[in-house]
């Protein structure tokens, strides 16, 4: 069923359910709705629009922009900060796809 096809109480748990405006995001990250812009320029966050064309962000993404700020706040440059997180999640994909592979498989 399509995000916008749920009952209204199964979004409440949906993390890739677009819930926030730009604003509420931007409070929330306590950061700069030109933040949240400047990672959608570098497509690094593509929030979905409402109706209105107004960006619509994720609890997911809202982690994303969180990881990234952390590394711009400490100095990494925006660009830098986007593939180091990007990095981070493949390598964790990696290492749990690594575990399932080499697990031993019980006798069958």
């Amino acid at each position: 069923m399509a995000p916008d096809m749920q009952p209204a109480a199964d979004r409440f748990d949906d993390e890739h359910y677009p819930a926030y405006t730009m604003g509420r995001a931007a409070e929330m990250l306590d950061t700069t709705p030109g933040f949240l812009r400047s990672l959608d320029e570098v497509k690094f966050l593509v929030p979905q629009r409402s109706a209105g064309g107004h960006r619509r962000y994720s609890r997911y993404q809202l982690r994303l922009a969180a990881r990234v700020r952390a590394l711009a706040d400490e100095g990494t440059a925006l660009d830098a900060a986007c593939r180091i997180v990007i990095l981070e999640d493949q390598l964790e994909d990696a290492r749990r796809i690594n575990a399932e592979l080499t697990r031993p498989q019980p006798d069958q």
